[in-house]
């Protein structure tokens, strides 16, 4: 069982991509924190996860005063958890804040924007991923605020990166499906990043990847995501784990810091806000579908991690645009 499809699978990502860059070096572009991003994506409320492809060329990619890694062509650049971020090629150069021409930026769509000194060539194409801020917290918080994956060194990447390639070349707003393809595209490059990011994680990671990767605690993991709501022991989880209790629990902890069962409680309750927050559905019902035997026991527990009792922690989260804007996760 695949725990990483599991979660996916609720977090709900939606893709897109939004930039075709050709730059000639010497060359420097800053992209804004997510949260300046969200107004002209028209989105209120989500984690937005920018990225980019370098089909072409080479160079480099920081957060600012930090590292510099080095980008060749089939890289992908993740900034998981919205970072500013700076791109760039040749002598230093003021990078140009994209956050202060973003509308410019979307307006132009899948145009080839240019710039640069005239050297050395480098080819890019940005994308996006929108997705729930809470439920992704289990996917986002393991990862550095800047990584790159190479997706160019088997047959598959090549495959993808090609049809990506010959999407945005052929991007025409007048096509029927094109956008949504293009939509679709987007996800499948941040899965596949995902998916090779998490291969190439060292033996000696711990975090919620690297266990996700280690094939019992990963197969518990994905029992829990795939059924929240059967009433799971330690005892249970570990037979569908193939592990004693205690060893199950070690190595639990080990990877997540945390044992099994509080790991457990803190998904349903994830899952509880997203469904007060997404749906008209009773109070409840919502305990039921999450793995709580009452309304009382859920009541407790939610107000226990949110500081909320559930009815008023719904009203807020469909409050006014106040609470709309506070909610895009940074």
């Amino acid at each position: 069982m695949d725990v990483l499809s599991e979660v996916l699978k609720v977090v709900k990502l939606e893709g897109a991509l939004f930039y075709n860059g050709e730059f000639s070096s010497p060359w420097a572009i800053q992209s804004p924190p997510s949260r300046e991003m969200a107004p002209y994506l028209g989105v209120s409320v989500g984690h937005i996860i920018v990225y980019h492809l370098l089909t072409e060329g080479r160079g480099w990619a920081r957060l600012p005063g930090g590292e510099r890694l080095a980008l060749e062509a089939g890289d992908v650049v993740i900034a998981p958890h919205g970072d500013v971020h700076i791109m760039e090629n040749g002598p230093p150069t003021t990078p140009v804040d994209n956050g202060k021409q973003m509308e410019q930026v979307l307006a132009q769509g899948l145009k080839v924007s240019r710039m640069g000194g005239g050297g050395e060539v480098t080819k890019f194409i940005c994308g996006y991923m929108i997705c729930d801020a809470r439920l992704a917290q289990v996917l986002l918080s393991g990862l550095p605020a800047l990584f790159k994956v190479n997706i160019r060194n088997d047959a598959a990447g090549r495959w993808l990166e090609n049809s990506i390639r010959f999407s945005v070349d052929d991007a025409d707003a007048s096509r029927a499906g094109g956008e949504a393809l293009l939509a679709k595209l987007s996800e499948a490059l941040f899965v596949e990043t995902l998916r090779r990011y998490v291969r190439q994680l060292p033996q000696t990671h711990t975090g919620w990847l690297a266990g996700a990767r280690d094939p019992e605690v990963g197969m518990a993991l994905a029992m829990m995501h795939r059924y929240p709501a059967r009433p799971w022991t330690l005892a249970t989880l570990a037979r569908e784990a193939g592990l004693s209790r205690s060893v199950l629990a070690e190595r639990f902890r080990h990877f997540l810091g945390e044992p099994p069962m509080s790991y457990l409680t803190r998904w349903r309750l994830q899952l509880g806000a997203q469904r007060l927050s997404s749906s008209s559905c009773s109070v409840a019902q919502i305990a039921s579908e999450v793995g709580y035997e009452s309304e009382p026991a859920f009541n407790r527990a939610f107000k226990r991690q949110f500081k909320l009792p559930p009815a008023r922690f719904r009203i807020r989260s469909k409050g006014g645009p106040g609470r709309a804007a506070r909610a895009v996760a940074v």
